[in-house]
């Protein structure tokens, strides 16, 4: 699997090969090494065109693959691809994932449990108590604080959740050994104790200000919901709100003064329709945080049957009513009951009202 993963770094290295023209290699040439091995011809006619060619050829010419993967591997850098076991199940939900991760640190399976805490970097003394409530509060909780090392609402939402104990993901734009800014250091360093260093581009690539907006959705795409404390009109953070829009998380804004420049996209979120933000409790009654306990607790304690796999396959997104998903798995109304009492325990699916269901599919590995 190591040697696979080369080809997959090798071709993160390649300027034009994001998830899609990955996705397509794959099902041209069946795996990694293959595609990364393929004539010019053959490349050509899987898609790929002219001038993403030329980049993968010169990269594929002038770059060692296998020092490459030595130098990751001598940073204590871990290589995640699509497929692998710890591969983060929610960020692998949205449209077209990164391909490839680079993480110093250890993800866990609680990190399933978490919400971004994003804002300027301006940051007022507001905001600034606000960003540590917050944090402070769902870290206690045990829940993940998910940020990007910026400086303003993300230092103050990082450092809140290490004072307390928590754990904390950093997503950065640039690679994992190239920490930006540099006063964070320290702070990066306390992070990978209690929790990570995320980056979808290469080890050594350096902070850029284009790689900062296409990083915003991985930050959406690991939380259940983002919550904006301050942000201008041009905000990042408001194209993190936008990302977790499109991808079906919850988006949170703190309301602000109408006169603070920092306040105006996050006031101009509530205008177009994001939940305010009014005490740590609006976010554990709106993605049901109070169950979290007990999820723990069940996934631990109680086993799976060939009934919850059943329905589990049978749920996705759209709601299903109790006695629809009875006719469909052809049981008793009393075992569907029963089991999704159970599998909503286990965090394997949402109740939404009226009796109806939806699957969490990030929730479980094993029926997926």
């Amino acid at each position: 699997m190591e040697n696979d993963k080369r080809f997959w770094v090798g071709f993160n290295l390649v300027k034009g090969i994001g998830s899609a023209r990955m996705q397509m290699l794959l099902e041209a040439f069946g795996d990694a090494e293959s595609a990364w091995n393929a004539s010019p011809e053959a490349l050509q006619a899987a898609g790929l065109g002219s001038k993403v060619l030329e980049n993968f050829l010169k990269i594929r010419s002038d770059v060692s693959l296998d020092r490459v993967w030595e130098r990751i591997q001598d940073q204590g850098i871990t290589v995640l691809t699509w497929g692998d076991q710890d591969y983060p199940a929610r960020l692998n939900e949205i449209p077209q994932p990164p391909p490839v991760l680079y993480v110093r640190g250890t993800l866990a399976e609680d990190d399933t449990w978490a919400v971004a805490v994003v804002g300027t970097r301006r940051i007022t003394a507001y905001g600034k108590q606000v960003a540590v409530e917050i944090a402070s509060n769902l870290a206690r909780s045990g829940v993940t604080i998910v940020s990007g090392l910026a400086r303003g609402v993300d230092a103050a939402a990082h450092h809140a959740a290490l004072e307390t104990g928590g754990r904390t993901l950093a997503v950065l734009g640039c690679g994992v050994d190239r920490i930006y800014p540099p006063e964070h250091r320290r702070l990066a360093d306390q992070i990978v104790q209690q929790g990570a260093l995320i980056s979808d581009y290469a080890p050594g690539t350096p902070p850029d200000a284009a790689n900062f907006p296409p990083r915003n959705r991985i930050i959406s795409g690991l939380a259940r919901a983002v919550i904006v404390v301050e942000a201008g009109k041009s905000s990042g953070a408001l194209i993190t709100a936008a990302f977790a829009a499109e991808q079906g998380r919850e988006v949170f804004a703190v309301p602000g003064s109408i006169y603070a420049p920092q306040s105006i996209g996050a006031n101009l979120l509530l205008q177009q329709g994001a939940r305010p933000y009014l005490n740590c409790q609006d976010v554990v009654d709106v993605l049901n945080l109070r169950l979290m306990p007990q999820q723990r607790l069940a996934r631990a304690v109680l086993p799976s049957d060939a009934i919850e796999a059943k329905l589990f396959t049978l749920l996705g997104n759209e709601p299903l009513h109790v006695d629809e998903i009875g006719q469909r798995s052809d049981l008793p109304i009393e075992k569907v009951s029963a089991a999704l009492v159970m599998m909503e325990l286990k965090g394997l699916v949402r109740q939404v009202g009226g009796m109806q269901y939806v699957a969490i599919r990030e929730a479980n590995e094993e029926y997926g």
